[in-house]
């Protein structure tokens, strides 16, 4: 697949109904009709939405109600009637269209990119699992960052892939998100593309350092801005993460927030990152994601500034259109 592409995502909570259906199964079946190219659901650990209920994974169990990030990337036709049809089924949450291109195509004319791989989560690439094998590749290639999300629920081939407890879930999709200069991302893109375990590898523009965001002209347009961290750096006692959700619920006053935890990741020289039953206290890196006007992102870069004080990786990028869902269905 070469050119545009669009990627619509919905967050809201896993235990939200659209009829007497779980929104995320109503959508997944929707996608599958579709049908998309990718679709992957990747359970959060912390955030707030349009009311701005708090959830954190100081509190969650697994009965209660965690956010959820369900994506879906196609033709851009497609994602638009989708991302309609989605905000039509949601009955609380966040939908949002960013743009985004297939890395077939020619690489923007920017100086930094964030790519994102599609793989397989149980498949192995030399006896490593395929996500693992994709971020050996950003760092080989000195990206800035890079972290893995395994899905739980998502379309690969055209087909719904569930994970189940107890199961390989060979063929259930994984992410890896890249960010790093342009010039070495040519390269990765090589690499990955003889990677048989990547079945979507897109790319995308964005800033990767924190300056003041500048108003826009159109109050409506929106930015997104991620937040990269590791699980257990603490602000003031309590892991960054938490302390950013509970700061930014000051800011953000009409969408909301989600932190979603990775299983694998690096930032920089540093240290790989990665998940292990073995361990007390998870090492993992997380990901803090607000979408909101220009003016906003701008003061939540303010606190993301005090509160990580350079232990993280800021990217801001653009947002082709949002809207916050919020009905009465008490």
């Amino acid at each position: 697949m070469t050119g545009e592409l669009l990627r619509s995502t919905a967050y809201f909570g896993e235990r939200q109904r659209s009829g007497d259906r779980f929104t995320a199964d109503a959508l997944l079946d929707l996608y599958t009709a579709a049908p998309v190219v990718a679709s992957v659901v990747i359970r959060g650990i912390a955030g707030f939405g349009p009311r701005h209920d708090l959830r954190s994974d100081v509190t969650l169990s697994g009965s209660e109600d965690p956010p959820l990030a369900v994506t879906a990337v196609g033709p851009a036709e497609t994602i638009r009637r989708l991302a309609s049809e989605t905000a039509r089924l949601l009955p609380r949450g966040l939908v949002t269209l960013e743009s985004v291109r297939s890395a077939d195509a020619p690489l923007p004319a920017t100086p930094s990119v964030t790519l994102t791989a599609y793989v397989p989560r149980g498949r192995r690439v030399s006896g490593a699992p395929a996500y693992v094998a994709v971020g050996d590749v950003f760092r080989r290639h000195r990206f800035r960052a890079a972290i893995a999300y395994l899905g739980v629920d998502g379309i690969a081939g055209g087909r719904r892939r569930r994970a189940v407890f107890f199961g390989r879930n060979l063929d259930v999709p994984a992410v890896v998100v890249g960010t790093g200069p342009t010039d070495r991302a040519v390269a990765a893109v090589d690499d990955l593309r003889s990677m048989s375990a990547v079945q979507l590898l897109t790319v995308e523009t964005v800033t990767t350092r924190t300056p003041p965001v500048a108003p826009l002209p159109d109050p409506e347009v929106r930015r997104k801005l991620t937040v990269q961290t590791c699980a257990t750096t603490r602000y003031d006692g309590v892991p960054v993460h938490r302390a950013l959700v509970d700061r930014l619920r000051e800011v953000h006053r009409t969408a909301g927030v989600t932190v979603l935890r990775g299983v694998w990741g690096f930032d920089g020289d540093a240290a790989t990152l990665t998940d292990s039953v073995l361990r007390v206290g998870r090492r993992v890196p997380v990901t803090t994601i607000a979408v909101d006007t220009p003016e906003r992102i701008a003061t939540s870069l303010a606190v993301v500034d005090a509160l990580t004080a350079g232990r993280a990786v800021v990217t801001v990028g653009p947002v082709v259109d949002a809207v916050s869902v919020d009905r009465d269905t008490m």
